[in-house]
């Protein structure tokens, strides 16, 4: 049994201090969640703590996953089988840098739908979920002889909203599905968001960086008879795109992380590290932030975290295990290092545009205003805008406006512009609160007559902070000079249907292009793709996630277990690539 009795947690009757480190199953692959939980659990951890991302869960509507990759009943017996107790965070909305912050993207078709509040549709499309969910949950818990202690509410909600009817609206439907483990809220440190994110009943925890003494110090003066409990210590940070790669010196490292759990260990707090293995946002999963720019995230979720990407052992892990296990005089046995490989170079051979696979791979619509893709029931991908215009025009413009995220214009079929919505913005634009423009305006030459415009747009991460989460993809408007333009060809692009593409030796960006391998072991190993400029990788049919020559990641993570004797690698390279062969080496690369 585990309780919260006045200022300690006990556990089966006795005091016990929550020592925990997040990784999220999601992000790992599902061969791998052993050996990673074996890693946490000897660095003197004594907990893991998840989210549950709802979209890799409820993928469609009518559809729900919760096997193989998906499968976190799996995840959390296996936490219990190494020895480990378990934390859950089932959202609905985690954030977690995750694409849409872990919000389904058909949440998104309903125009009107309110997010993060006691509204509907939404409040009722969480109750479906939840109903499926939780029932799974129940049998997990401590108990009812399982390893969850504890289970989170929503996410930080006091960084976004305070509707306390929709907070108590998550406590109930959990408690009607057999929940009934402690149930606590995690907010940023101060009284503003515990204001807008708590519930008076209800345990609470704050989240916070390298200052414990100051993180704790309005939590309780607002819960004064509770544990202290820091469900988030950023230990490290994640990366953007345009950005440097987040990592702490050695020196640094030291000195932070030893003052850091001290004060934790003076306090008699409970903390869990975020993250302690960050893992890897494979696919389109990538989430995005936004601040007066919009940022998109990078494949890797490396996080400069104890255990890296692909699950080897830093410096800071070594610093955490010597002083968790002096502090409770234990000495766990360390599993083995990763194995890496290198494979060297890969020729890609056959080549194919996607201009000429449009009708093939993608679906066509026809409308009179352009929508965004989620209208069209697309989740991920390219969605090409085709329109004809007919009249006499002088020297003019094409123009449109809400563009998510880049798009690639061409009249005529010749390239007339590309437009970035994640450009960085000055020094003197940030010092103004200036907003990026998330419209473009090229122009073209007179013409008398008819031309064709095509569109094509690029959907990356969609936020997951804050007020920017309603991120359709696509486009709102189309104009010539100040006049809308109506009656579009639409072709929803979902780029990962490699099966239907057709190589026909052709090369004109944005391309396809393919080629094979062998492997003589299952180690893991990085594509580096320099060289490239932006795109997709694809090995085996499986998305390795997005690569883009802004930095800071310059290699994907191919984890071993998803590599056979004869392997097929395809790129999907959007801007055009220096050369036609890759490297597969044993090392990831950083800008």
């Amino acid at each position: 049994m585990f309780e919260i009795r006045e200022k300690d947690f006990y556990l089966n009757g006795k005091k016990f201090n929550i020592y925990s480190g997040t990784m999220h199953y999601f992000r790992i692959p599902c061969e791998y969640w052993e050996d990673r939980l074996l890693k946490l659990k000897a660095a003197g951890l004594n907990t893991v703590e998840t989210y549950i991302a709802w979209n890799v869960h409820q993928p469609e509507e009518d559809k729900f996953c919760f096997d193989g990759q998906n499968d976190v009943v799996r995840f959390v017996e296996t936490a219990q089988k190494v020895g480990l107790n378990v934390i859950l965070r089932p959202g609905p909305y985690i954030c977690a840098e995750w694409e849409f912050g872990g919000f389904p993207v058909w949440l998104l078709k309903y125009d009107d739908i309110r997010l993060r509040c006691y509204s509907e549709p939404y409040i009722s499309l969480v109750k479906q979920y939840f109903d499926v969910l939780l029932p799974k949950l129940v049998p997990l818990q401590i108990t009812y002889g399982g390893p969850v202690l504890m289970m989170q509410f929503e996410n930080e909600y006091g960084s976004y909203g305070s509707d306390k009817k929709y907070l108590s609206f998550l406590c109930e439907i959990m408690r009607k599905n057999g929940i009934d483990v402690p149930l606590f809220t995690s907010d940023g440190e101060s009284n503003y968001h515990l204001s807008g994110g708590s519930l008076s009943n209800e345990f609470k925890t704050v989240n916070f960086g390298s200052y414990p003494v100051d993180g704790f110090r309005d939590i309780q003066k607002y819960q004064p008879d509770k544990p202290l409990m820091c469900s988030e210590m950023w230990c490290g940070w994640f990366d953007h795109f345009y950005e440097k790669h987040h990592h702490s010196s050695n020196a640094y490292s030291k000195i932070t992380l030893t003052k850091i759990i001290n004060q934790f260990f003076d306090m008699n707090a409970n903390f869990n590290f975020y993250m302690f293995h960050g893992g890897t946002n494979f696919g389109y999963m990538a989430g995005a932030n936004y601040a007066n720019v919009y940022q998109p995230t990078t494949t890797s979720y490396d996080y400069d975290a104890p255990l890296n990407e692909y699950g080897d052992y830093t410096y800071k892990y070594y610093i955490i295990r010597d002083l968790l296990c002096k502090k409770q005089g234990i000495n766990p046995p360390l599993p083995d290092r990763p194995k890496t490989q290198h494979i060297g170079t890969v020729a890609l051979t056959e080549t194919a545009s996607l201009a000429g696979n449009v009708k093939n791979i993608g679906s066509h619509f026809f409308d009179h205003i352009p929508h965004y893709m989620e209208h069209y029931g697309q989740n991920y991908g390219l969605i090409l805008y085709h329109t004809e215009i007919e009249g006499n025009y002088p020297n003019t413009s094409i123009y449109a406006d809400g563009v998510h995220d880049v798009a690639y214009v061409y009249v005529n079929h010749k390239f007339v512009g590309k437009f970035n919505r994640s450009v960085p913005l000055t020094k003197k634009q940030i010092k103004y609160g200036v907003a990026a423009k998330e419209s473009f305006n090229f122009p073209i030459p007179a013409f008398n007559g008819k031309i064709e415009v095509d569109i094509l747009v690029e959907g990356m991460g969609r936020i997951n902070f804050n007020k920017g989460i309603y991120d359709r993809k696509g486009l709102r408007n189309v104009c010539i000079g100040e006049q809308y333009v109506y009656d579009f060809d639409i072709y929803t692009l979902p780029v990962d249907k490699l099966d239907k593409v057709v190589y026909d030796g052709k090369s004109q960006y944005p391309a396809y292009l393919k080629g094979h391998f062998k492997a003589n072991s299952k180690d893991d190993c990085f594509i580096s793709m320099e060289g490239f400029t932006k795109g997709y990788v694809f090995v085996n049919g499986i998305n390795l996630g997005r690569y883009w020559n802004v930095g800071p990641q310059r290699a994907l993570y191919l984890p071993g277990v998803w590599l056979k004797e004869d392997n097929e690698i395809v790129v999907l390279e959007l801007e055009g690539c220096k050369k036609k062969f890759l490297s597969i080496t044993d090392r990831p690369k950083f800008k």
